[in-house]
C-alpha cells in the first residue's frame, strides 16, 4: 500500500508562538517535557524554514502520538500547533500529510525544495 502507516519513523509537533503567547507556549514545554519521553528542539523567536510563525519542534516516537496528541489538543493554551509524521519526503510530511491543533497557517514549502 502507498503511504502506509509502516512509512512513520517519528513525528513532530511544532509548536507555534509569539511574543505576546511565548509564556503559554513556556508553560506547554514545560509540561511536555515533564510528562512525555520527547527531543525539545530550540526556541525561533523568528520564522524558520517552512514554518511561519515563531516555533519550537517536539519530536516524539510513534507509539506517544496516542498519548501526546489528545494532551496537546486539551493543553495547548490556544496555541497552533503543526503536527506531522517523519516519513522521509518533507514537502508531503508538511502538506499532505501535516495535521493542526488550532488555526491552520500557509506554510513556505519552497523553503524545503
Amino acid at each position: 500500500m502507498k503511504n502506509a502507516p509502516s512509512e512513520i519513523s517519528g513525528y513532530h509537533a511544532h509548536i507555534y508562538y509569539d511574543a505576546e503567547t511565548k509564556a503559554d507556549a513556556e508553560t506547554l514545554r514545560a509540561g511536555i517535557d515533564a510528562q512525555f519521553d520527547t527531543v525539545l528542539g530550540r526556541w525561533h523567536d523568528k520564522p524558520v524554514g517552512p514554518h511561519p510563525c515563531w516555533s519550537y519542534q517536539v519530536a516524539f516516537e510513534t507509539d506517544l502520538f496516542a498519548s501526546l496528541v489528545p494532551w496537546l489538543a486539551l493543553n495547548r493554551r490556544d496555541l497552533t500547533i503543526l503536527l506531522h509524521p517523519e516519513t522521509g519526503d518533507a514537502i508531503a510530511d508538511h502538506s499532505t500529510h501535516v495535521m493542526w491543533l488550532g488555526n491552520s497557517v500557509e506554510l513556505n514549502l519552497d523553503s524545503l525544495r
